[in-house]
């Protein structure tokens, strides 16, 4: 029988989705200035709005049930995913990994038969999201919208670019992780479950996510070619009056090299990933003059969000379980896409892992489902809100209208849902 408790953190779930939408109006009273600018400025951080949330519903689950079950509700949910983002997201934005993914998207940029201003943007938008299957999605978010930012994303105005960037972006990222077993979360909630390894992956969801991420970002180098070979599209424009740094030594970009690889090793060990945090630091400020400063504040933020979502996200299996059971594998895909818009993808995909008899076609459909309707919002996929908190500042009042965002992202994923329904055997 539903308790109370859940009923109120669903009611609570719908209030976290309409405030997360409502962020670029409270953007906008906080510029006002005013007595409560500030209020309206923690409003308007979308990374804080799930996290103030959960804390609500904590502070009711006290009230009606008492200190100890709210605390052992908090006991029994699982934060390693958002402290993972959190530190992967300190490494991976370094200056010595940037550099190096810099060169790298250099290299390859070179190779391909396009203008150098075209291969590189392509690069950005397919290659480094394809990574993601090996460094896992919130490091290739990470890089990517670090790169975008400043490289693209510098210059006022130019919103109609920014936003169309940014939803081919969430999308190549949600499913350009599904090469492995290990690196997209909702994959790693059911691998196991499901008895999928990399090879399974490889076969039946990667070459289908490949081919959709470089067509996604093929079309949107195409749309842009203009204002990217005319240089319109750029970074800030005072960045050729900046002062050259003298670049990194190949030993700490190698030194950091080994920190984001024992990171990502470690993904479900937090303990280790932590401690690999705490040397990262240790030896980022020993040889601060090769550093940028480290997106601490950032991460943070982010981390907040997703233990927020996972916080109120703990109490909703006692509708969306139910949902994902009684539906047929083509409607369950359509399902698991919408669904994912507005629930974490991980979380629909480990719901469903918990629903017994199912095939192999319906099992399927739920993680493609999933993974296909992971760019559609913020809270769609976890590595969203990193890619968010770091490319905000580029848009107008600091803000990043949801609205947009999934307006943008609706043709890029309906070019993941067409490949990922080619016919296939199974």
């Amino acid at each position: 029988m539903t308790s109370f408790m859940e009923y109120l953190a669903t009611a609570l779930f719908a209030i976290a989705i309409v405030h997360t939408f409502s962020v670029p109006v409270f953007a906008r009273l906080a510029n006002r200035g005013g007595a409560h600018a500030g209020l309206w400025h923690l409003l308007s951080e979308v990374e804080a709005v799930f996290g103030v949330w959960a804390c609500v519903l904590l502070a009711c689950m006290a009230l009606v049930s008492g200190v100890g079950d709210a605390v052992a509700y908090i006991d029994t949910r699982n934060f390693t995913e958002p402290a993972f983002v959190f530190v992967i997201m300190v490494v991976a934005a370094s200056r010595p990994i940037i550099e190096l993914v810099n060169m790298a998207v250099r290299l390859i940029a070179r190779v391909l038969p396009l203008r150098n201003e075209l291969a590189m943007f392509f690069v950005i938008m397919s290659f480094v999201p394809l990574a993601g299957s090996f460094i896992t999605e919130p490091a290739a978010m990470t890089l990517a919208a670090l790169l975008l930012r400043d490289t693209y994303f510098g210059r006022h105005g130019q919103d109609g670019f920014k936003y169309m960037t940014l939803g081919v972006l969430f999308v190549n990222i949600s499913i350009g992780g599904v090469l492995t077993a290990y690196a997209a979360p909702p994959v790693l909630m059911v691998a196991q479950t499901f008895n999928w390894d990399t090879a399974y992956m490889s076969t039946h969801f990667g070459w289908r996510a490949a081919v959709a991420v470089c067509i996604n970002a093929g079309v949107l180098t195409f749309l842009c070619r203009t204002h990217l070979l005319d240089g319109s599209i750029g970074g800030h424009p005072d960045a050729d009056d900046a002062p050259v740094r003298p670049a990194v030594p190949w030993v700490v970009i190698a030194i950091h090299t080994v920190f984001l690889v024992g990171v990502v090793v470690s993904a479900h060990h937090p303990i280790i990933f932590l401690g690999f945090l705490m040397l990262f630091i240790g030896y980022a400020h020993a040889y601060k003059r090769h550093q940028n400063p480290l997106l601490i504040r950032e991460g943070l933020m982010v981390g907040f969000f997703l233990a927020g979502l996972v916080v109120l996200g703990g109490l909703q299996k006692w509708w969306l379980q139910d949902l994902l059971a009684g539906l047929s594998p083509t409607v369950l895909y359509w399902g698991a896409t919408a669904l994912t818009a507005v629930t974490d993808n991980a979380a629909l995909t480990y719901l469903g892992s918990l629903v017994e008899g199912t095939s192999e076609q319906w099992r399927y459909m739920l993680v493609a489902g999933a993974v296909t309707g992971g760019g559609l919002t913020v809270i769609a996929n976890a590595p969203n809100p990193a890619g968010f908190s770091i490319l905000k500042g580029s848009f107008p009042d600091g803000a990043i209208s949801p609205l947009k965002l999934l307006l943008s992202a609706v043709v890029p994923t309906l070019v993941a849902a067409f490949m990922f329904l080619l016919p296939k055997s199974f």
